[in-house]
């Protein structure tokens, strides 16, 4: 049976929907603890049945020694309630039915009615964070062994070395790109997928609280941040995926024939719903369409320079593309009327984890540029940046038409 949220979600489908399908744990309580409702998701998380859950109290779900404290927690915060993550710089832990504990990440909203006071507790499995974060250290304690020991033997190497300069350089070199690549990583780890996960929490909450047909404008705006957000996570894990594949040699190119323009429109298409307010994509064929390449490889270069016109061009601008094609090459430029990057970011804007000075306000990873030029070196390509701060960008993509291979 569907499971709805008392007194919040006024039968409407779209909440029950919310409430219903949400890929993370709601349980709402009143303000002696006792559970009123919990979503499916919950119920799954901690493996009970609605009936052996609802009017039971919230320790229900919480190990036995931690419940002389946490009534404590809960009360105060009935009588001085405000919305924000639970337990910060604590381990919190949710008990199953069955006794297994698991580590759990909490965010706490709250209401009233005319029953009285009410909390929403947000609730997320992050066993798997733990584990990564688990990784991340003995990766983090195998580089700090690893400079250790690369510290060591270039103090041997100077005392051997010492009238050979230019030697000791590259070493010292080596050590720098070591250091930076470890905290380029972790920083960018530990930053990136917070804020996504902060807007699905605080715009979740929001949507609930627009409960009239005149309100249909602001919840689609916080729902289509929460289906933005979860794209953004999804993409920065594939640009993980994507560089770890590439250091390690294990991209290979597959060559197939397939039309180009049919391809580019493909995508132009698809990205235009995440186009901003009045901009407009244009594109243009010319000369031969038939190609051989890897479809796959081109379409993650395309997407990404055409995401970044879009992320980086304001409203009411045009973003154009023109691809061009013959029986040896096929050449792709891509340009936009955006902020625009300096020529001496330009210089180093392959690089892994490189952001321009100029868009340090908005989101990104430092690592779709990076990929994109190996895509392109991985097909025999290359891709050329021209761009003036704040008069817009022109990527352009050259690539070899393989037609006579097949």
């Amino acid at each position: 049976m569907a499971i709805t949220a008392k007194n919040i979600f006024d039968n409407s489908y779209r909440y029950e929907a919310l409430f219903n399908y949400a890929s993370l744990g709601i349980i709402i309580v009143n303000e002696e603890a006792i559970i009123q409702s919990i979503n499916p998701f919950a119920l799954d998380l901690f493996k009970y049945t609605i009936d052996e859950i609802l009017g039971n109290k919230i320790e229900l779900l919480i190990p036995q020694r931690y419940h002389h404290n946490h009534g404590n927690y809960r009360n105060n915060y009935i009588h001085k309630p405000n919305n924000r993550p639970m337990g910060v710089g604590l381990d919190l832990f949710g008990m199953k039915k069955d006794g297994t504990e698991f580590p759990v990440e909490v965010s706490l909203s709250h209401y009233n009615d005319k029953e009285g006071k009410h909390v929403i507790a947000f609730i997320s499995d992050i066993s798997i964070r733990k584990k990564a974060e688990a990784k991340l250290e003995e990766l983090n304690n195998n580089l700090e062994s690893t400079v250790e020991y690369r510290t060591k033997q270039l103090k041997e190497a100077m005392l051997e070395l010492e009238h050979s300069k230019e030697e000791l350089s590259i070493l010292l070199e080596k050590e720098k790109e070591l250091n930076e690549l470890k905290s380029g990583f972790i920083s960018m780890a530990s930053h990136e997928f917070r804020t996504p996960l902060s807007t699905v929490l605080s715009s979740a909450y929001l949507v609930e609280k627009y409960t009239t047909t005149e309100d249909q404008p602001k919840r689609l705006k916080h729902i289509q941040r929460i289906i933005s957000s979860v794209q953004m996570l999804t993409d920065i894990l594939n640009d993980f995926l994507s560089v770890g594949k590439i250091e390690e040699g294990k991209i290979q190119v597959r060559l197939s024939s397939f039309n180009i323009q049919d391809l580019i429109n493909n995508l132009v298409r698809e990205l235009e719903n995440n186009a901003k307010k009045g901009q407009e994509i244009t594109y243009v064929h010319q000369g031969n369409a038939a190609v051989v390449l890897d479809p796959v490889l081109l379409k993650h270069i395309m997407m990404n320079l055409i995401s970044n016109a879009v992320k980086y061009s304001p409203e009411d601008s045009a973003i154009t593309i023109h691809s061009y094609g013959n029986k040896s090459s096929i050449k792709i430029c891509i340009k936009d009327e955006g902020i625009g990057i300096s020529e001496e970011d330009q210089k180093h804007l392959m690089q892994r984890f490189f952001r321009g000075a100029n868009v340090t306000n908005i989101q990104g990873t430092g690592l779709g540029l990076h990929i994109v030029a190996k895509y392109a070196e991985l097909m025999n390509g290359t891709i050329q940046c021209k761009s003036v701060v704040n008069q817009g960008s022109e990527f352009i993509v050259a690539l070899p038409n393989n037609l006579e291979i097949l």
